[in-house]
């Protein structure tokens, strides 16, 4: 079995950081990703994934990535079921982040352009 996903997008909005009762730091993160094609009036779409960050990798994103900057994000998919207000259960799918890297940032600085991963 595999479970692997690699994905180019653009930060949605700037990272926050959470951290969890054990003082795990994580973060939520949305990547805007352009569909590769036309839909019928002639447009692209674009997909908005959610992407979960833990510890260092969420730590490093939030420190050096702001919205509009380009990230690749090497992973798995995750699903988790959630209870709804109306005692319903919901499924939700993410992406938890084992690799990200950071491609380019809206605003570079000079001799600052090369690609950095956080692992």
């Amino acid at each position: 079995m595999l479970n692997q996903v690699v994905l180019v997008g653009r930060l949605v909005r700037d990272v926050e950081m959470k951290e969890t009762d054990n003082n795990h730091k994580y973060s939520f993160i949305t990547l805007a990703i352009p569909r590769s094609f036309k839909n019928r009036d002639g447009l692209y779409e674009t997909d908005f994934v959610e992407c979960i960050l833990w510890n260092n990798i969420a730590t490093n994103t939030a420190q050096y990535c702001k919205k509009g900057d380009i990230l690749g994000i090497k992973g798995r998919i995750e699903s988790r079921t959630t209870e709804q207000e109306n005692k319903s259960l919901k499924t939700v799918l993410q992406v938890v982040a084992e690799k990200v890297t950071f491609l380019s940032s809206k605003k570079e600085k000079d001799g600052e352009d090369e690609p950095k991963e956080v692992v």
